[in-house]
């Protein structure tokens, strides 16, 4: 027998469990145990369902036990964002006007993971209605980031990186609307990936003709994103933009050397970082020492797009927190109140011009990406802010006319047919992860996912690991 330093991968407790080496209970305890552990240092849940886990874990392995077949994701641990309804459980979306809130169903999505023998053992904070790029609510405070407690975990899906990150879990659920499963992945040193859009149905926010909103999940290894997209891919009537038929992520032929991917360092109007340039000036080298064929790109964007997408966003969150206000103003977060005033400000007209932008931004960018396989650009202009730090600090234009930002994220859900995955890349100086985003074709998910698992190869990500991991480290045996 023999102790286990580092915390499981979903593949691995899978196959594990298939051979008998793990065995479910063993699995579901240990999780639980770290979960409290990491709790009371970085506040990464809203709630861990103990005693339901457990008699989940039980109950999988009784059904094991009487012969049936093991499913894609038994006895596997996740998580599932504050955000997404879970039936009978409140989903709060870290708003306390909505803290009082008990789902009356779930999504497409969470059923899948449950069907597939997934086992829910946590709820992940986020901020009041998705909203910002710091975890931090009205009713939940702030998630901390695993590599240094004094920084922001990143958002909105904050609560899953960390759960991910620190090994609590090794698949977990997020949504992004604008980076929201990137950026908190970037910030805390493990993978994101918001599918093409449609991918995985999207049934929970008032409208299913939102073109920017997708679930997405988190995890430590590609192969687990995989594990994950092929359980959650799949039309469902309750969502119309559901893709019919989307592409199989398994591509057995792949060759790197047959690549052709374009590069943007900083999609042509960031202030990049020198950690994060340097970070992502590597993946370069290690893409190219592996035969992969790489270009410089004028994309042609400017601060335009991001604009864009930051008014369609107000809107958005004005349309779903309007009928609060009268009732709750006084309990919000005056951030995301700013951005809901401005949101209800906007004239129908100028909220229809968007699209506009949006169109010219797609046609620069279907244009640029003519031959290419795929974009690579930073994830994050720069690592972790101060956990204190605010949008507003990140907003501003410098002396060059470069837009002083934080993500990079955004302007890929204003064309969500592209899939975009963030993949760590290495550490500051100061030892805060930074990270590497590749966005694909339209619908083209398995190249992305190819690419990513092609830099894991290389890379390992082993050393990107949390300092005080041993803080939660595991008490499983193998037998």
């Amino acid at each position: 027998m023999g102790s286990l330093h580092q915390p499981f991968d979903a593949c691995s407790i899978v196959a594990g469990i298939t051979c008998g080496d793990l065995h479910i209970q063993d699995i579901i305890k240990d999780c639980l145990e770290r979960c409290h552990s990491v709790q009371q240092h970085l506040n990464p849940f809203t709630a861990i369902y103990d005693d339901e886990a457990i008699e989940t874990a039980e109950a999988s392995a009784l059904r094991l036990k009487n012969g049936a077949a093991i499913r894609p994701l038994e006895g596997v641990p996740v998580a599932i964002k504050e955000f997404t309804p879970i039936k009978g459980k409140p989903t709060t979306r870290g708003s306390a006007a909505l803290k009082d809130m008990i789902a009356a169903d779930q999504p497409v999505l969470v059923q899948r993971l449950l069907d597939a023998g997934a086992i829910i053992v946590a709820r992940t904070t986020t901020p009041e209605f998705a909203h910002s790029s710091f975890t931090r609510s009205p009713l939940y405070g702030h998630t901390k980031n695993p590599f240094d407690a004094s920084r922001t975990c990143g958002g909105s899906s904050g609560g899953s990186a960390v759960a991910v990150s620190t090994g609590c879990v090794p698949l977990a659920e997020g949504t992004d609307m604008g980076g929201s499963v990137r950026i908190p992945a970037a910030l805390s040193g493990c993978v994101g990936f918001k599918p093409s859009l449609g991918r995985i149905p999207m049934d929970i926010l008032s409208t299913v003709f939102d073109t920017i909103s997708h679930f997405g999940p988190l995890a430590r290894t590609i192969e687990d994103i995989k594990l994950f997209m092929n359980v959650a891919s799949g039309p469902d009537d309750r969502d119309i933009l559901s893709q019919i038929a989307p592409q199989d992520l398994d591509q057995p032929d792949f060759d790197p050397k047959m690549l052709k991917l374009a590069v943007s360092p900083d999609l042509g109007f960031f202030e990049i970082n020198a950690d994060v340039a340097h970070a992502f000036d590597q993946t370069l080298v290690s893409l190219d020492n592996a035969g992969v064929k790489m270009v410089p790109v004028d994309l042609g964007w400017g601060q335009e797009i991001v604009d864009a997408w930051y008014d369609y966003w107000c809107v958005y969150l004005a349309a779903a927190a309007e009928d609060l206000l009268d009732n709750h103003r006084q309990d919000m977060d005056p951030e995301f109140l700013a951005l809901v005033d401005r949101g209800l400000s906007m004239s129908a007209v100028a909220f229809r011009r968007l699209d506009e932008v949006r169109t010219k931004q797609w046609r620069q960018f279907s244009s640029a990406m003519t031959g290419f396989d795929a974009l690579l650009c930073p994830t994050m202009a720069l690592p972790a802010p101060p956990l204190n730090a605010s949008e507003n600090d990140f907003t501003s234009v410098n002396a060059n006319g470069r837009l002083v930002g934080l993500d990079m994220t955004c302007m890929f859900n204003s064309i969500g047919q592209c899939p975009a995955l963030s993949v760590p890349s290495g550490l500051s100086k100061d030892g805060l992860p930074v990270a590497t985003q590749i966005i694909g074709r339209r619908f083209d998910d398995a190249t992305v996912l190819n690419i990513g698992q092609l830099l894991q190869k290389i890379h390992g990500w082993n050393h990107i690991s949390p300092p005080n991991m041993s803080l939660y480290a595991s008490s499983l045996k193998t037998t």
